[in-house]
């Protein structure tokens, strides 16, 4: 229980790492709630960026808990959050909470984690990997959120200013002056969270994912960390995900599936985009 609580606690806290540097056009606001976090960006071109997690691990999570997360959107104006709730926390009354709220399943995430001794990515790229340093933050920020298919609008600015965080480290790839392939790494204690790789669709399946992860393994190791999370979508049946499979075969290994469940604001009178 104390190793799932940090590998939730480490992403959520990366997250605010992200969202407490957003230009103020976003609207982004934050509180720490019943042991989790809950951030709100309530000008949110994409329905990601609002969402409540690390929950269950300082104090259980219950129906008080969850009113007052979802009382902290409402006040926010945020047109829709999603909820993130381990399973080995989830109350036996969940179902009870769930549709008080009017909260809906979607599609669930996996969860990863491996020893950094674990860790041993096989392949490379004929591209050059690095660090990203400040002067190329903003491009870094823009290929990171067109890989993944967001707009830059707003959001690349955030993504930019984070990297000024001393926990948050960026890694690029390089097609000659071009750069086609981004990655971040965020440093927690003893824990290192791969939150986000993007490759822009020209230079995919080129190795450049492997690249990244040997990258960023390297730096969680000259940090000190002992271990590496990542979290992933978990593929539909039938279907496969490079991002999954990228994981997998450096060493990672899934420890649970997660479900993310969605609210919706009905007072904001805002479709939902996703």
């Amino acid at each position: 229980m104390e190793f799932i609580a940090s590998i939730e606690g480490v992403e959520a806290e990366s997250m605010l790492a992200y969202e407490s540097r957003a230009p103020a056009t976003l609207d982004c606001t934050a509180a720490r709630i019943g042991g989790g976090i809950a951030l709100s960006m309530r000008h949110d071109p994409v329905a990601y960026w609002s969402k409540a997690l690390g929950f269950g691990y300082t104090e259980p999570i219950t129906g008080a808990v969850v009113d007052r997360v979802v009382d902290f959107y409402r006040a926010a104006g945020t047109p829709t959050a999603v909820i993130q709730v381990a399973p080995s926390v989830l109350p036996p009354d969940w179902d009870e909470i769930s549709a008080r709220h009017g909260l809906r399943p979607m599609s669930p995430w996996l969860k990863l984690a491996a020893p950094l001794a674990c860790v041993r990515p096989s392949g490379g790229t004929r591209l050059w990997v690095t660090e990203v340093g400040p002067d190329d933050a903003e491009e870094w920020a823009a290929v990171l959120l067109r890989g993944f298919g967001m707009p830059t609008d707003g959001l690349a600015r955030m993504v930019a200013a984070a990297a000024g965080n001393p926990a948050v480290r960026t890694f690029g790839a390089w097609d000659g002056a071009d750069l086609v392939g981004a990655a971040g790494l965020f440093v927690h204690g003893e824990l290192a969270l791969f939150n986000g790789a993007a490759t822009l669709p020209a230079h995919r399946n080129q190795g450049v994912q492997t690249a990244l992860i040997t990258a960023r393994l390297d730096a969680a190791q000259a940090a000190g960390c002992r271990w590496l999370v990542a979290e992933t979508g978990k593929p539909a049946p039938g279907t496969t995900s490079p991002s999954l499979d990228n994981l997998l075969r450096a060493g990672l290994r899934i420890r649970y599936a997660r479900q993310n469940w969605r609210w919706r604001n009905e007072s904001t009178g805002e479709n939902e985009h996703v």
